[in-house]
């Protein structure tokens, strides 16, 4: 089934499809993400942040990055939410980055505090809010939401230069997606129950 979270139209073709042939979805994983649409090749991460600090930062790459990690996310949600209501325990796990963690990064030590900036970390802080948000909206329903981390993956989003396995990555997602009833909700952590701060 394609998808494209920043096309409206495809999001409610998708949705369509699920209602006409399911009639319910029990788990919404959203793991769609860029980490900026204008960084050149072999430039650096570091190169690339110095870009992206609040006083240059580019709008448009504000913009690109947020309406598929954050506006994106948001309207998957809400055009799946009736399917997800109408199973008893459905789940939904929004997939983060640690690099989203303000406690983690308001810390001297954090490794990776000189990369936050307003395009990739704070999109995944905004992440983090939605998260939470949807846990609070959905707690009485029995619908658990929660954050998950899968560390530093080989994937395109980092030109594959990760140290996990896309499977190691996906651990985390896949036991939060099976919490059973007594399981969490609103929490943000990273493989084998790791609570990452907010």
């Amino acid at each position: 089934m394609q998808l494209d979270v920043t096309d409206h139209e495809s999001i409610a073709a998708a949705a369509q499809r699920i209602r006409d042939e399911f009639g319910r979805l029990d788990v919404l994983i959203q793991n769609a993400a860029i980490s900026n649409t204008h960084k050149k090749p072999g430039q650096s991460v570091e190169e690339y942040s110095k870009t992206t600090c609040p006083g240059v930062v580019s709008l448009e790459e504000m913009r690109a990055v947020w309406n598929t990690n954050v506006f994106g996310v948001l309207t998957v949600y809400q055009a799946m939410l009736p399917l997800l209501r109408a199973t008893p325990g459905a789940r939904i796990v929004n997939v983060s980055s640690g690099v989203g963690s303000l406690s983690a990064t308001s810390d001297p030590a954090y490794p990776y505090r000189a990369l936050f900036g307003p395009v990739y970390p704070a999109s995944k802080t905004a992440l983090n809010a939605l998260t939470l948000a949807m846990a609070l909206e959905l707690e009485r329903e029995g619908i658990k939401v929660n954050a998950v981390s899968p560390g530093y993956t080989k994937t395109n989003l980092n030109g594959y230069s990760g140290t996990a396995t896309v499977e190691e990555g996906a651990r985390e997602a896949v036991r939060v997606a099976l919490l059973g009833p007594d399981g969490p909700t609103g929490k943000f952590t990273r493989w084998e129950d790791q609570t990452i701060p907010w």
